[in-house]
């Protein structure tokens, strides 16, 4: 077991976090665990993960991962609804970046929908 620590700052391990959902061996349970392992396949280079679990009404039909990008930190600050028992959850995020020698943020309220039992994103709140 890797003592690598993930990459969504969860306080875990990536294997014991989010490399679990990034396997396949098990969903997201709720949209905040979702949101944080996106955030984690971006950071790990997956786009597979980020491709399943992406609702197809707002699915890119191609997606291509920057590798001059580096993710280095998350800030999650506020999630609504999203729970184990709900239909829809919106999460607040900041995502931290570097890029060459430049520094970056993105800040996004992000919307996520249960489809048949999991947890998928749908995009940015307008």
């Amino acid at each position: 077991m890797s003592a690598t620590r993930c990459p969504c700052l969860s306080g875990d391990t990536y294997d014991v976090c989010c490399a679990r959902f990034h396997s396949g061996a098990t969903q997201a349970p709720t949209a905040e665990q979702l949101m944080r392992s996106r955030y984690a396949a971006f950071a790990v280079g997956d786009p597979g993960y980020l491709t399943r679990t992406w609702h197809p009404s707002t699915r890119p039909e191609d997606l291509e991962l920057d590798d001059d990008v580096r993710w280095t930190r998350l800030d999650v600050l506020s999630a609504v609804a999203g729970g184990p028992f709900d239909a829809h959850g919106v999460v607040e995020f900041v995502a931290h970046y570097r890029q060459g020698t430049n520094r970056g943020r993105m800040h996004e309220v992000s919307t996520f929908t249960r489809d048949d039992g999991r947890w998928l994103y749908v995009g940015p709140t307008a």
